[in-house]
């Protein structure tokens, strides 16, 4: 029996606290916690963030736009002249006139028309300016 006991029973004696071996497995909370956030701001910036500018596609089969209102036409000439309706303007009082045209419909459509062979900068230019002054409804006229 004293055999027994000698051996390591421990009777009366403390055992020594061992230490804990370190966690070796990932907490993936925080992790997917980071995830979601990330996930919940891409989806707010990303619609801030398109820089496309919506146009009708040539050669298409659409339907024509229904719009309640006569819209706006901007002409863009192959020789970069700027015309509202018949009358040719400067790009700076068209972006003024048009702004007279919509100021109390901002969500009224313009329209951009421009000569297959004008320079593709003059109708950029056109396109940036009403883009600039607050225009976001800019549509390209095509041929169907």
């Amino acid at each position: 029996m004293s055999m027994l006991m000698a051996g390591g029973g421990g009777g009366g004696r403390r055992r020594r606290r061992q230490r804990k071996a370190p966690m070796s497995e990932i907490n993936v909370t925080p992790m997917v916690d980071v995830m979601l956030v990330l996930l919940i701001v891409f989806m707010v910036a990303t619609p801030l963030l398109t820089v496309g500018v919506p146009i009708d596609l040539p050669e298409t089969q659409a339907q024509n736009l229904n719009t309640p209102s006569e819209p706006i036409t901007l002409t863009v000439t192959s020789l970069g002249q700027v015309y509202i309706g018949d009358e040719e303007i400067s790009l700076e009082e068209a972006v003024a006139r048009v702004d007279a045209l919509t100021a109390d419909n901002d969500s009224q459509r313009i329209y951009l028309r421009g000569d297959a062979s004008a320079d593709y900068g003059a109708v950029m230019k056109g396109m940036g300016a009403l883009s600039a002054a607050g225009h976001s409804q800019i549509g390209l006229i095509t041929a169907q």
